[in-house]
């Protein structure tokens, strides 16, 4: 019976030994799990640190780039408003200098208007006084008209002069005679009055021919003659082979008179004007030509270089 209790006892203790270590056995995974988890909580500890400084940082250096544009953005926005007001001043500037340019432009263009006013004013008050080219001012003329046309003039009345019996041909040397010879530019001249110059070329006839024709209306000057048509004098080239010319086309025959007192008239009346600087000699020489030219540009008249009918109403002689 003892032994029977003695087993069973044994048993008993055996079965608990056994629960027991079965027990032990299965504490060791818990304790070690949580020994593992007590390990891992410092270093979730760590790691969430170095995360949060991490993202510390980026967030500084998130705050630094909005500050590094923001002070972009400020310094672009100074630069562009000193760029704005310099060229604004540059501007002022400009507009000043040009304001005063063109002022100074202004107050110069008035003096010299003036100082031309002034002139102008003082030749018309002078009144017949002769300008440094020789020539009438304004007050003494009737100012340039149009082509072929005069204005009224004071009419002057004809001189006779004492000329010499021989002419001077240093000063008005001899022309020749060429067969046909139309007067150079007449083409251009319109009008009436200038149709003899359109009309005119040189003819050569014997004494026979020239008395036959024009008889009467012969009249001779320094032993040339001329012959006397339609308000004109011309050279009769061939009545006297030898005879002396100074100028090959038509004279204006002012009054009637004969042709060296027509250009005496003429060189007297030019003279007076300051157009003329020669001597009343009577002959249409290169000086006189070019006195007459001049008159005739000045006034509007076409530039015939020779006695003409408009010529003579401008001077007031017919």
């Amino acid at each position: 019976m003892r032994i029977l209790v003695v087993l069973i006892c044994s048993l008993v203790l055996v079965s608990v030994a056994v629960g027991a270590k079965k027990e032990e056995k299965k504490s060791q995974p818990k304790k070690q799990a949580q020994t593992a988890q007590r390990a891992a909580q410092p270093t979730r500890a760590t790691g969430g640190g170095a995360s949060g400084k991490k993202a510390s940082t980026a967030t500084h250096q998130v705050q630094n780039n909005r500050n590094g544009r923001a002070a972009i953005a400020a310094s672009n926005a100074q630069r562009g408003k000193k760029n704005q007001t310099s060229t604004a001043m540059n501007q002022g500037q400009k507009g000043k200098k040009a304001q005063t340019s063109n002022a100074a432009y202004q107050t110069q263009k008035a003096k010299k208007n003036q100082t031309l006013n002034q002139a102008q004013t003082g030749k018309a008050a002078r009144g017949g006084e002769v300008t440094q080219r020789g020539k009438a001012t304004a007050a003494t003329t009737t100012g340039k008209t149009a082509k072929g046309k005069t204005a009224q003039v004071k009419p002057v009345k004809p001189q006779h002069f004492n000329l010499a019996k021989q002419p001077n041909t240093a000063k008005a040397p001899r022309v020749k005679f060429q067969q046909g010879r139309r007067i150079a530019g007449s083409q251009n001249w319109q009008g009436q009055q200038y149709t003899v110059f359109r009309n005119y070329k040189s003819e050569w006839h014997d004494q026979n021919w020239w008395r036959g024709h024009y008889r009467n209306n012969i009249t001779f000057v320094f032993g040339a003659p001329y012959y006397w048509n339609a308000g004109y004098w011309f050279p009769a080239w061939g009545y006297n082979p030898n005879a002396y010319y100074a100028w090959d086309g038509p004279i204006y025959a002012y009054n009637r008179l004969p042709p060296d007192q027509v250009i005496a008239n003429v060189q007297a009346a030019l003279q007076q004007q300051g157009y003329y600087r020669g001597e009343v000699d009577g002959l249409i020489g290169p000086l006189t030509r070019g006195a007459i030219a001049d008159y005739q540009r000045d006034h509007g008249l076409y530039t015939t270089s020779t006695i003409d009918q408009p010529t003579l109403q401008s001077l007031g002689m017919t």
